[in-house]
């Protein structure tokens, strides 16, 4: 297996040499999970999501699209509402925020309209973390916002950029989450340990329709319960979530050999 860093799910946890006086506590981290469709986030990244949670950070969910389209039973319309209140009930169970984009399931735009709405949103929030898609995906909308994501973090921290909130430029890393359907080469850099927290996971995504299979023929809880354990043998650990970053935060620089 090829190294790769494994961290305590952002615990933010210091340690202290002995005798040594205790630190001034790092400021509270808030997590920004940016995902195409409703339950994105909360499928790929949900048990990161959780255990940072319930470590005292604050957690925002922000859904491009609703993902209206993926119910060949419902009208989009129909649909949309649907999936607008489970992702208020999912994110309920999470101990999460909310909060929706503009964009109909399958027209979301890579342009700088899109980029600038992100921005805003970042400044609105203001993440220390901001976790979206990888950039290579089946799904367009996923691919498009990874794009848009990726440049609205930029765009958030220059002054020069007007939008209706100030400038923010607190955004301590980006992540890209690992989905089925982004697999295209994603490769695991970062495993998060999320022992622990898979039972509670189920149950709060269980809250929408699709993740079980009744809606669409993927099981998406099986699938992502089952990686789980696969990440988790690879980081010797019980259960893991894994992600990718920008090849640039990958980059060592050491006075010798370690």
């Amino acid at each position: 297996m090829h190294t790769r860093a494994v961290l305590p799910a952002l615990a933010g946890l210091a340690v202290l040499a002995h005798g040594a006086p205790a630190q001034e506590a790092a400021p509270p981290r808030t997590i920004l999970a940016i995902g195409a469709h409703a339950g994105d986030m909360e499928l790929t990244t949900g048990m990161l999501l959780l255990k940072a949670r319930q470590q005292g950070a604050r957690v925002v969910l922000l859904h491009l699209t609703l993902g209206e389209g993926g119910n060949a039973r419902l009208a989009p319309e129909a649909y949309g509402a649907q999936k607008r209140r489970e992702a208020t009930a999912v994110a309920g169970a999470m101990g999460a925020e909310v909060r929706f984009g503009p964009w109909k399931d399958g027209e979301l735009p890579n342009d700088d309209e899109a980029r600038r709405w992100v921005a805003d949103a970042i400044r609105d929030v203001r993440p220390t973390h901001v976790v979206t898609h990888w950039r290579e995906s089946i799904h367009k909308d996923h691919a498009a916002t990874h794009a848009v994501v990726k440049d609205a973090v930029l765009l958030a921290s220059l002054a020069g950029v007007r939008t209706a909130h100030p400038p923010h430029r607190g955004v301590r890393s980006v992540w890209y989450a690992e989905n089925w359907e982004d697999a295209d080469g994603f490769r695991p850099y970062v495993y998060v340990d999320v022992t622990g927290v898979v039972p509670r996971w189920r149950e709060a995504v269980s809250r929408y329709e699709f993740v079980g299979g009744t809606i669409a023929s993927f099981s998406y809880l099986d699938y992502y319960t089952a990686l789980a354990t696969v990440r988790g043998a690879e980081a010797r650990k019980g259960q893991a979530v894994a992600f990718e970053i920008d090849p640039l935060g990958k980059r060592r620089v050491l006075d010798g050999l370690p």
